[in-house]
């Protein structure tokens, strides 16, 4: 989809008002408050209150009286699992994620691109388990992750172009990408090679490589990456795992041939 397809979200009225509002309520990742998302919000407090009183009618999002805070709503977690069943890679993956994790026993991600960002559908933990950013349903940056720069990599070069500006090259560590120059670089290697690896950019101490998971046009259906730590390996012994990553992304790829995996 080019700038030029892309519907104009200003235009998309209460709808989209609606859904900013959820969006708002779940990035808290806890029972928010209605002063809290006011604090956050750009639209009026009679509206939001109108907004907010309207989902709670739909059962898109709950209240709670006593504690006066809003979650998401049970009928907003059924469409979510639906979402998941029917738009996501994870169901077709699962098998395939399984057996990698116990092979390879470090961490394994699946994820997808979501407006140049990175939503994580699926995760396997380490036999030893180490505390990270990601688990499935989390959003992460495109730029500074394997799996996001797997995907931007193989992207047509118009819609690369586009991902590339939607990044905020925020420096979460030393080694992080901070302008789209270095981006760009870093994909045209990415993509010549076939492989991508996160050399601690986003977390510290946090290493992984990563393979995208590509349809028979070449389409970008996702990524696939094996993440550990400095303190039990390096980007050497990443490395050697390439050949089990990328008969894993190969193997979810045919498996999602015969799904109707949505545009």
């Amino acid at each position: 989809m080019t700038a030029q397809d892309r519907p104009d979200r200003r235009a998309d009225g209460t709808v989209g008002k609606a859904l900013a509002v959820m969006d708002m309520v779940a990035g808290f990742n806890r029972p928010v408050r209605f002063a809290e998302l006011l604090a956050r919000s750009d639209q009026p407090k009679a509206t939001l209150y109108r907004l907010l009183q309207t989902l709670v009618n739909q059962r898109m999002l709950a209240y709670d009286a006593g504690a006066q805070t809003y979650a998401p709503g049970l009928r907003l977690v059924r469409l979510a699992h639906a979402a998941w069943r029917q738009s996501s890679l994870a169901p077709v993956a699962r098998m395939f994620l399984d057996r990698l994790s116990a092979e390879v026993g470090e961490t394994v991600h699946l994820a997808q691109l979501d407006e140049g960002q990175v939503l994580y559908v699926d995760k396997r933990n380490a036999r030893h388990p180490v505390a990270m950013f990601s688990e499935a349903g989390k959003v992460g940056p495109g730029y500074c992750t394997g799996v996001g720069k797997a995907m931007l990599a193989f992207l047509p070069d118009a819609e690369r172009a586009e991902c590339i500006a939607m990044q905020s090259f925020y420096r979460h560590t030393p080694a992080t990408l901070t302008d789209a120059a270095a981006l760009r670089a870093e994909l045209d290697a990415i993509r010549a090679d076939g492989i991508a690896f996160d050399r601690e950019e986003h977390e510290p101490g946090i290493i992984c490589i990563a393979a995208p998971i590509l349809g028979a046009q070449g389409r970008v259906l996702g990524a696939l990456s094996i993440t550990t730590t400095t303190r039990r390996n390096s980007l050497g012994d990443l490395a050697a795992l390439r050949p089990a990553l990328q008969d894993t992304a190969n193997r979810i790829a045919e498996a999602a041939e015969t799904w109707q995996f949505p545009e």
